[in-house]
């Protein structure tokens, strides 16, 4: 058998760009779901412990670090012994208890071992395994990676904040505006969408087979079940209990997360497009890295490709994440396994969106300002002063003033300086006022 690697890997973020996205892998690799699991079964055991259930109230406190040991010294080893064992069970989640009664026997909790996902349902722990899963990758991996593109932005937004720029809307030249301010427009944006993005829990299913707690309430009809879940999910776990539910959670929560997602990665292909295209109007050169070739064929190229991997990466992840929220939260009456299989894919629109967020920031490390070509274009296009100066002439109550200004610039003759300050020569205002509209340029006309 082939042993896996970059080269054999079927998908990218598993082969070309593994070194990007290794740091998911604790998370969403089949081996992080395993640990996941025996996680949430090991907790489940020690919160019934703590009730305590009759049968368990002996259990001596002391074991609890032996017992989390289980799933904090878990190996790959320990992986593909339930793997062997799944072959045999054909079911994941029976092999994964089956691993921790096989522990339990070597730390003397034979007796107890019936305890191990006592009343439950494999939902149960899946239902919780990947939410915590997937709220521990977006802590620990995607935000950092979202911050640090943000503070790029940040930093380019100060440093070009005085970059006069010539605007264009509908692609056609219009009021100039800044640089920096066209970047802090993107990081206005990507903020705003990461405080919505906090306001989305990260929900679990935890309430037995069809979600009643039945066999838990069947067995021990004196203890609050409902209030045992809610504690063992948002106290000891961290997530928020749904309650209640079918057979399986309901997704709803993970799909507004999977939306949040998506926004945020539509917002950087927007900010990818703008990029590419100031650099193919040569507004930006971009460093040269030694021995890097941008064309096989043309010498001369150096490509945005930076962004262009990251647009790529992004529809990707986003065509994922589309699916993973349009699908989620349907299921067949109580159940059916159509969430399962879609549920092991969450950890690739992740990938991807790591690999494109890495892309966007070698970008912008790579920029080099070209300002002359800034001020040559404002230079190349008074006509957007016109603006200006009609404004100021309506404030004056001069008659018709947008007509004057839409006669002189609407013509296919070039306005340059001159036409602009012979047209207000031929205006009846005062001298005050004259000096005020001949001070307006291109470059200082950009606003607040």
């Amino acid at each position: 058998m082939t042993t896996l690697n970059e080269l054999n890997a079927i998908s990218p973020i598993d082969g070309r760009y593994r070194n990007k996205t290794q740091n998911l892998a604790p998370f969403f690799s089949e081996e992080a779901l395993i640990k996941y699991r025996v996680l949430v079964e090991v907790e489940y055991f020690i919160a019934l412990c703590e009730i305590p259930l009759p049968q368990l109230k002996d259990i001596d406190s002391s074991l609890f670090e032996s017992l989390r040991n289980i799933y904090k010294n878990f190996s790959t080893e320990d992986a593909l012994w339930i793997k062997e064992t799944e072959k045999v069970t054909n079911h994941d989640v029976k092999a994964v208890e089956y691993f921790i009664k096989d522990a339990f026997e070597k730390l003397g909790l034979s007796e107890h071992k019936e305890f191990i996902h006592f009343g439950l349902t494999s939902q149960d722990i899946n239902n919780t395994a990947i939410p915590l899963s997937t709220k521990e990758a977006f802590e620990q991996v995607y935000m950092p990676s979202l911050i640090a593109l943000i503070a790029k932005l940040k930093e380019l937004s100060t440093e070009w904040k005085d970059i006069p720029m010539l605007a264009r809307t509908h692609g056609q030249p219009a009021s100039p505006t800044r640089l920096g301010k066209e970047i802090l427009v993107f990081v206005e944006r990507l903020e705003e969408q990461m405080r919505l993005l906090f306001n989305i829990p990260f929900a679990a299913k935890f309430g037995g087979a069809t979600g009643n707690f039945n066999a838990h309430y069947v067995a021990y009809p004196q203890i609050d079940w409902k209030q045992f879940g809610n504690k063992f999910v948002e106290t000891d776990l961290g997530l928020k209990h749904s309650f209640p539910t079918t057979q399986i959670e309901h997704y709803d929560h993970f799909a507004a997360f999977f939306d949040a997602l998506k926004r945020i990665n539509t917002i950087i292909i927007d900010l990818d497009r703008d990029i590419w295209t100031y650099v193919s109007m040569d507004y930006f050169k971009q460093k040269i890295k030694a021995g890097e070739i941008g064309s096989s064929a043309m010498p001369h190229k150096v490509n945005p490709i930076d962004f262009e991997n990251s647009e790529g990466n992004l529809g990707i992840a986003n065509a994922i994440f589309e699916h993973l929220s349009a699908k989620l939260p349907i299921s067949r009456l109580q159940r059916d396994l159509t969430d399962s299989t879609v549920l092991r894919n969450v950890g690739v629109p992740f990938g991807h969106t790591i690999i494109a967020f890495e892309a966007t920031l070698k970008g912008l490390n790579k920029l080099l300002l070209n300002e002359n070509k800034f001020a040559e274009d404002l230079e190349r296009n008074w006509a957007v002063v016109a603006e200006a100066i009609q404004t100021i002439l309506r404030r004056e109550a001069y008659p018709n003033p947008y007509e004057a200004l839409k006669g002189l610039t609407r013509t296919n003759e070039a306005i340059d300086k001159n036409a602009i300050h012979n047209f207000i020569a031929t205006l009846e205002v005062s001298d005050a006022v004259r000096a005020e509209l001949l001070a307006i340029t291109p470059s200082n006309y950009t606003g607040i």
